[in-house]
């Protein structure tokens, strides 16, 4: 059994959570949601470079391969090494911003496909490798099955999600104060029809008294 813990979150993106996972529609529970938003973020962590703020990276990305700043690219071509390097946010070569079919180009007396002809070395690579395999490597990455904590949380229910938002609603509602009572409607005085005519009890006689009369 795994143990838990308890986190707290803001309303606002619980509540954006809650949307979003309901459009999506399924069965997910809010935890094992929130479990794969972390493994997911974990994952693409440890593809950073060592050392680097998250914040603050740069590069160039290259269809799903992304070159962080750092990065050399090197082509062959009759006998002559040609090499590029990333920086900041451009492929540089000779001074100017180039991509990566540009850089292959340049060199060549044919046509060239870039990702079969260009070698790649990343900041944490030990050595070249051709494009085309980093990139297949990445794919491959991106398409194995997630954890199992993250693949059982494929959609939150709907039911689940329109409970706890009617719970968070009503809570809601409950703290806010009751609004003031509307005031009475003031009283009718208006005097109505016989109101001026005399008490009947004071018209009164007994039968005793007209007999001794």
């Amino acid at each position: 059994m795994k143990s838990t813990m308890s986190l707290h979150i803001e309303t606002d993106t619980l509540l954006r959570l809650i949307s979003h996972l309901k459009r999506r529609g399924g069965t997910q529970d809010i935890s094992q949601s929130i479990n794969s938003a972390i493994e997911l973020w974990l994952g693409e962590q440890a593809r950073l470079t060592k050392g680097c703020d998250p914040a603050n990276v740069r590069g160039y990305q290259w269809k799903s391969l992304f070159l962080p700043e750092g990065t050399e690219l090197h082509t062959w071509s009759y006998g002559d090494h040609n090499y590029a390097r990333v920086v900041g946010d451009d492929i540089i070569h000779k001074g100017r911003p180039v991509t990566p079919n540009q850089f292959a180009q340049s060199f060549a007396r044919t046509t060239r496909n870039a990702w079969t002809d260009l070698s790649i070395k990343r900041p944490e690579d030990k050595q070249f490798r051709k494009a085309h395999l980093l990139r297949k490597e990445v794919e491959r990455e991106q398409s194995q099955p997630q954890p199992a904590g993250a693949s059982t949380a494929a959609a939150l229910s709907e039911t689940s999600a329109l409970a706890l938002l009617t719970t968070l609603q009503s809570q809601l509602v409950a703290s806010q104060p009751p609004p003031p009572a509307p005031p009475a409607p003031p009283r009718d005085t208006t005097p109505g029809q016989g109101w001026n005519l005399p008490e009947r009890r004071k018209m009164r006689f007994r039968i005793e008294d007209i007999a001794f009369e």
